[in-house]
């Protein structure tokens, strides 16, 4: 596992592409996340503008017992719901990029966000560190 930018966690993995999204989707959700929106953006860019990409899929992942509390404290926070979790194809293997959830402490100054930025940090690390 990898930080990218201070902004986004990394790890790869050889499984297939839809296997890697199936994977992922259960490893989030034995940390308490659900996915509450799936962008499927290889199809997307081919609907609309007729262009063959790779496979690449935004998950909107979301932890409703974190949602609500960071939302309670701060509800501007909402602009950086739910935390995005990418799949998508290198050729010989697959990346998995999460948004890191603290960023959004570092943007709004709250002593209450920054300790929920945090455990959900920790989730979503202990997520994709089981990823193979």
């Amino acid at each position: 596992m990898k930080t990218i930018g201070g902004y986004a966690i990394e790890t790869t993995t050889a499984r297939a592409f839809d296997d890697a999204v199936a994977r992922v989707t259960e490893l989030l959700a034995e940390q308490g996340f659900g996915i509450v929106t799936e962008i499927d953006l290889q199809a997307t860019l081919q609907k609309k503008l007729g262009l063959e990409t790779r496979p690449y899929k935004i998950l909107g992942a979301c932890n409703p017992k974190f949602a609500h509390r960071a939302v309670g404290a701060v509800p501007h926070v909402g602009v950086f719901l739910p935390c995005n979790v990418v799949v998508w194809d290198e050729g010989t293997h697959r990346l998995v990029t999460a948004m890191e959830p603290t960023i959004m402490a570092q943007v709004i100054e709250h002593p209450e966000l920054r300790a929920i930025a945090g455990e959900v940090s920790a989730l979503l690390h202990a997520a994709l560190e089981k990823l193979d």
